[in-house]
């Protein structure tokens, strides 16, 4: 059942459910799923990191986005000082 959960949320991409599940692990006995949960954790921290790549991206593009709007605002006028 983790298996098949841990299955479904990589290919969903859930990152809630990953950690959830990775916190979770059950003892496994048999080679063949501990091989198998080996390559699914492997391919589920590559997605994480990859996740995380793309948020760092994005966090830089929105403050780029955010400097360069400050940058082109008119400055505001607090009195009304006519000498300019």
């Amino acid at each position: 059942m983790w298996m098949r959960k841990l299955k479904i949320a990589i290919v969903e991409k859930d990152v809630l459910t990953l950690q959830k599940l990775l916190g979770d692990v059950p003892e496994l006995k048999e080679e063949g799923e501990i091989q198998e949960a080996f390559y699914l954790l492997k391919e589920a921290t590559a997605q994480m990191q990859k996740l995380k790549d793309e948020t760092l991206l994005s966090m830089q593009q929105v403050k780029k986005n955010v400097d360069f709007l400050r940058s082109t605002d008119s400055r505001s006028f607090k009195n009304l000082d006519i000498r300019l």
